[in-house]
């Protein structure tokens, strides 16, 4: 069934059960995602993709709620864009966005200050190297669900990660905090595949950062010495 509603004072069409994003995403109009991934179920943690619906009293997440006939949408209210500054700003606040290149691009296009909230907490984290193929690195996870989600039943089914601990302290981690050998991880990489802040990288990248050669990383993989040319 075809519905008709107004966004951004435009009449726009959109399918039964389709999304208030999907449907800005089919007419050319930009809302901003970072827990949205095409690959896994919409969660609305980030808020970042919030909308203004005229007559519902908070902003809406448009990645979940499904287009109505009749609705007035806005996407670009200045209160929408005040919202999406602030929840940049928090981010900002609170973890390393520094390999976050998608969010840092929308701090510049909401003006967004990284020192906003200079009292608030940083989310530090050592960064676990525990595994052949990917490190982690939880002081620049924002905590978005995708690694999670295509590890759980979006993708992978195997359950090795998933949520730890409550309110602040909550964090991605294993069960009993074990090394990812230890887990059900099989090493597929679409978690690192999915990961928006480079929390999850790929170990060779990590090394290579870290100042490694090929030819080192070569012979940490294998455990041999590599023979010298003759």
């Amino acid at each position: 069934m075809t519905i008709t509603f107004i966004m951004d004072g435009k009449e726009v069409t959109a399918q039964d059960g389709q999304t208030l994003l999907d449907v800005a995403r089919e007419n050319g109009i930009d809302i901003p995602t970072i827990c949205f991934h095409e690959a896994t179920t919409a969660n609305a943690v980030c808020r970042i993709c919030v909308v203004e619906v005229e007559g519902q009293r908070v902003l809406q997440p448009s990645c979940i709620v499904k287009a109505a006939t009749n609705m007035k949408v806005q996407t670009r209210s200045e209160k929408v864009i005040r919202a999406r500054k602030t929840i940049l700003e928090m981010l900002a606040a609170t973890m390393d966005l520094s390999e976050a290149v998608e969010i840092q691009t929308m701090m510049k296009e909401y003006g967004a200050s990284d020192g906003r909230f200079p009292d608030a907490e940083k989310r530090l984290s050592d960064v676990k190297d525990d595994n052949p193929m990917y490190i982690r690195d939880y002081s620049k996870c924002l905590l978005c669900w995708r690694c999670v989600q295509v590890c759980a039943d979006d993708a992978q089914y195997t359950f090795a990660i998933n949520f730890d601990g409550r309110g602040y302290e909550t964090q991605i981690g294993t069960f009993f905090d074990k090394a990812i050998p230890e887990t059900s991880c099989v090493l597929c990489g679409q978690c690192v595949g999915v990961c928006p802040t480079g929390a999850l990288k790929p170990k060779r990248e990590y090394l290579l950062e870290q100042g490694k050669t090929p030819a080192e990383i070569s012979v940490m993989n294998t455990g041999k010495k590599q023979r010298k040319p003759r």
